[in-house]
């Protein structure tokens, strides 16, 4: 399947992927125009069913495994060539919007009714794929669905896996409907990924570009992080405290110098955020006693994440010293630099160039179904412009212009990859 790069003249309509991502978006609507369809909710079996009819609407054969993939398949003239895939996710966060996820699956949508439209058979077989819990909102780990299937988590543990209520993944796949017999291993026999996302960053808004060419995911360590101290009255002298969260609060002051002046290639800086923190006793007129914290570093640079590693884990070493308290940092999860598929992101950039959509390459600093895919098959992400780099938020915004410029880049360079048969 090495095709070249063409532009192609499918009926792709601009206006049927937005009507359908605006259809979509009526189950689960919030007040304030966002969508909280989390995963294996009521909400998210309702919008597999409509993603269902219409996928079986335009002669799509649907196949369901036993993790909660959704996998349409459309033939291709060569039932022997590897199929090419297109994927993304339904699933929201609770206060998510209309875009992060539905945008890449639709936009598939309507490449596949395009093709059936216009009578056009590929060489290879397509793959239109609703990834089960991208988000990880309701279950955690996200990237379940693709994690499964690619092999880089056990299923065994996903299914056993609770929400926050106690309800256990399995159960409730099997509960809302849409479970099915598939191995998921299946899907790492695919020939080609390619994903269409919002950009959820700022930089393609700000540069006036309209196409990401996504080369590489950022590496990343995350980090639990415990300061132990000791619990005294808010009425006590400063001097002589051993106060779990002063200490703490120097140790995340400190991130975003350290981050910053981890400068890789191109003047790549460094992430490191503090997602989640807890003190204990919880009291207002008592200093903490302990205090936990999330770290999430990442880098595009190996080097200098392990460079930010040392710098976090002396400055903890120094403020414990200092302050009378023990700091342990703890590696939580780690995710090493994975890099797309070199001639598909070449596809990817030669689309954009022929429809003279504004592009550039960059990395992605947010894991998607895509990153996993990309560490068991070849695989490529586009990314296309959101308002503000606004995401998982209810003011998530595009506009149906950058929507469309994403779909024609992603047809493109899938047709470039599964070849169209000749007459």
């Amino acid at each position: 399947m090495n095709h070249g790069s063409q532009r192609t003249n499918l009926p792709l309509s601009q206006d049927r992927l937005w009507d359908s991502l605006m259809e979509l978006a009526r189950i689960g609507a919030l007040p304030n125009g966002g969508n909280d369809r989390q995963t294996l909710t009521d909400r998210d079996a309702e919008g597999r069913a409509l993603f269902q009819r219409w996928g079986e609407a335009v002669g799509l054969t649907l196949t369901v495994d036993r993790i909660g993939n959704m996998i349409f398949r459309r033939p291709g003239r060569d039932p022997s060539l590897k199929p090419v895939a297109i994927g993304s996710h339904l699933d929201t966060q609770p206060t998510g919007g209309k875009f992060d996820g539905p945008l890449g699956v639709l936009a598939g949508l309507e490449i596949m009714r395009a093709l059936h439209e216009a009578g056009i058979e590929t060489e290879a077989p397509l793959l239109l794929i609703n990834w089960c819990n991208e988000e990880g909102a309701r279950f955690a780990p996200p990237m379940s669905g693709s994690g499964v299937a690619m092999g880089i988590v056990p299923e065994a543990d996903i299914l056993a896996t609770r929400d926050l209520a106690g309800h256990v993944f399995g159960d409730e796949l099997r509960r809302i409907g849409w479970q099915g017999a598939a191995d998921p291993a299946g899907l790492r026999e695919i020939g080609a990924y390619f994903e269409l996302h919002i950009e959820q960053g700022k930089r393609l808004e700000d540069a006036g570009l309209t196409i990401g060419v996504v080369d590489r995911a950022l590496a990343q360590i995350w980090y639990e992080i415990t300061v132990q101290g000791e619990e005294a009255h808010a009425g006590s002298p400063m001097a002589g405290r051993r106060d779990a969260m002063m200490a703490a609060a120097a140790l995340i002051a400190s991130l975003e110098d350290i981050a910053r002046e981890a400068v890789g290639a191109g003047d790549e800086r460094g992430r490191a955020t503090v997602g989640v923190l807890t003190a204990e006793p919880s009291s207002r007129n008592i200093t903490p006693g302990r205090v936990w914290f999330s770290l999430d570093t990442r880098h595009g640079d190996t080097a200098q994440l392990e460079a930010m590693r040392a710098r976090i884990l002396a400055r903890a070493d120094a403020l414990a010293a200092e302050r009378d308290v023990t700091i342990r940092v703890a590696e939580f999860w780690r995710a090493p630099p994975t890099p797309f598929d070199p001639v598909l992101v070449d596809r990817v950039q030669d689309a954009a160039e022929a429809r003279g959509h504004a592009w550039t390459r960059m990395p992605t600093a947010i894991y998607h179904d895509a990153v996993y895919c990309a560490r068991a098959v070849p695989a490529a992400l586009v990314f296309c412009p959101c308002h503000g780099g606004i995401s998982h938020n209810e003011a998530e915004s595009i506009t149906p212009e950058w929507a469309r410029a994403g779909m024609e880049v992603l047809a493109d360079a899938v047709l470039a990859t599964a070849g169209i048969a000749r007459r």
